[in-house]
C-alpha cells in the first residue's frame, strides 16, 4: 500500500471515529498532494508524500516555537497533536551510528579519498536518506569520514 493510500484510508477511519483533528490534518495533506499533482503533471509517488510531509512538519515546528514564545498553550498544543499526527506518516529517522554507515559504505561504492569526492558521495548518499535524516548532518559525518 502506497503512502498516499494510506491516508485516504486513514482519512476515512478519522472520519468514521470523528477524529476532527486526525480528519483535518490528513486533508491538509492530501491537498498539499493534490496541489503538487497538478503542479508536476503527474501521480504523487511515496517520495512526493514524503517531501510534503516534511515540509507540513516544519512549518508546524517553526508555528509552535512561535506559539511558545508567544505565550500561546492552547495553540502550541495543537501543533504538538499534528506534530505527532504527521510524524506517524514519515519513515523512521537515521540514528548517526546508521547514517554513518550508509555514508562509509557509499564512499566505498565511488571510491572517495579525499573532500574533493564530496559531491560524488553526497549524490549518492542523498536518495538514500531523503526523509530519514537531516542533509547537513549527513554533510558533517561524510567530511569527518573523508577528512
Amino acid at each position: 500500500m502506497s503512502l498516499a493510500e494510506r491516508l485516504s484510508d486513514d482519512l476515512k477511519q478519522a472520519m468514521k471515529s470523528h477524529d476532527k483533528l486526525r480528519t483535518s490534518v490528513i486533508r491538509m495533506v492530501r491537498s498539499a498532494l493534490k496541489n503538487r499533482e497538478i503542479e508536476s503533471g503527474k501521480a504523487p509517488t511515496d517520495e512526493d508524500v514524503v517531501a510534503v510531509l516534511q515540509k507540513e512538519l516544519k512549518q508546524r515546528k517553526d508555528s509552535l516555537a512561535s506559539f511558545v514564545s508567544a505565550g500561546r498553550a492552547d495553540l502550541a498544543e495543537q501543533a504538538e497533536a499534528e506534530i505527532a499526527i504527521l510524524s506517524e506518516y514519515l519513515p523512521q529517522p537515521l540514528d548517526d551510528a546508521q547514517l554513518r554507515e550508509l555514508a562509509a559504505n557509499v564512499i566505498a561504492e565511488v571510491g572517495a579519498t579525499s573532500r574533493a569526492d564530496m559531491g560524488k558521495v553526497m549524490s549518492q548518499l542523498m536518495p538514500q536518506i531523503r526523509g530519514r535524516a537531516d542533509g547537513q548532518v549527513a554533510q558533517r559525518i561524510v567530511q569527518e569520514l573523508l577528512g
